[in-house]
């Protein structure tokens, strides 16, 4: 009898015990909750993209159709803030001084080429000097554009009393038609640099030091290295630089309306940002500044999508 339940114990034993749990369920709540708590710190600016980007770019669309004072209710007229706009002088005024502002793009790159090159060499405070290229990047444009407009003075202004030294009588920058637009590239210039700077020196310190050494044996010049070697390499770094400097050049208004708040002399220094807020602002007309905010995301998108085009035509010709 021994003999025939003997046997049978461990089967029963197995029948008995109870199957080990299932890890899939565990990791399914713990999936599920972790999903939930990605969601509910996704949602907070997913919300506020929401109402302060897309919902006033959307609001600021169906405006540009409509006569619209912000004190009353909007009324449609359909194209007719287009029309105005077409015709606007001071509009195309503003639009070419907004795009003339940005001849200074091309220029602050070479420059910060060159000290981002001059930085990469071994050399004693080399820290430091990176910090004080860098102050200007962060300091407030505000009080920038105040400190400019103080150094830009004709009577007693910096610039003037530099030129003073060399014999050179300096004009009130700020006042002369000539003389503003230059005046504003360079303090653009001297602000940006930093930035351009250190994102050209991050670059160029991921160049691999071998490609250098390979060129130089093969007996390649320092101007070669440099063309074949150091501008290929740091090429996406620059296409960044001219993509996001063109978005922001197209909305330059702070030190325009701090330096310039009239728009400078014979409108000479207004950006077409800066003439869409007045006539938001102060000449309360909504919806035709929201049709020139249009005109210009969509001339903005345009060149943006044709830098695109350029650096993939020439990536793929690298390849090639």
């Amino acid at each position: 009898m021994s003999a025939t339940t003997a046997p049978a114990a461990p089967a029963a034993r197995a029948a008995t015990a109870s199957p080990p749990s299932p890890p899939s369920k565990r990791k399914s709540k713990l999936y599920r909750r972790e999903n939930l708590v990605a969601a509910a710190f996704i949602a907070l600016p997913l919300v506020g993209f929401l109402t302060f980007a897309i919902g006033p770019f959307l609001y600021s669309i169906y405006a540009s159709f409509t006569n619209w004072n912000m004190l009353s209710s909007p009324t449609w007229i359909g194209l007719a803030n287009y029309r105005q706009a077409f015709g606007d002088p001071y509009f195309r005024t503003s639009l070419f001084n907004t795009f003339f502002y940005m001849i200074g793009i091309p220029i602050g790159l070479a420059l910060s080429l060159t000290l981002a090159l001059a930085m990469n060499r071994r050399m004693p405070g080399q820290s430091f000097f990176r910090a004080i290229y860098y102050v200007p990047v962060v300091s407030s444009l505000a009080a920038v554009s105040i400190l400019w407009q103080w150094a830009y003075n004709g009577d007693f202004g910096l610039v003037n009393q530099a030129l003073e030294l060399i014999g050179v009588d300096g004009p009130n920058w700020l006042m002369n038609v000539s003389t503003v637009k230059p005046a504003l590239i360079i303090m653009a210039i001297w602000k940006g640099l930093g930035y351009s700077m250190l994102l050209y020196l991050a670059a160029l310190q991921s160049v691999p030091r071998s490609l250098y050494e390979a060129a130089e044996l093969d007996g390649a010049s320092s101007m070669k290295r440099f063309w074949h070697i150091t501008l290929p390499m740091v090429q996406p770094v620059t296409f960044f630089l001219v993509v996001t400097n063109i978005i922001a050049g197209s909305q330059i208004f702070t030190e325009i309306n701090i330096m310039t708040p009239t728009g400078g002399p014979e409108f000479s220094s207004a950006s077409v940002v800066w003439y869409i807020w007045r006539q938001a602002f102060s000449n309360l007309q909504m919806g035709y500044a929201s049709a020139m905010a249009v005109l210009l995301g969509i001339l903005v998108f345009l060149i943006t999508a044709f830098q695109f085009w350029l650096n993939a035509r020439n990536a793929h010709e690298g390849v090639d």
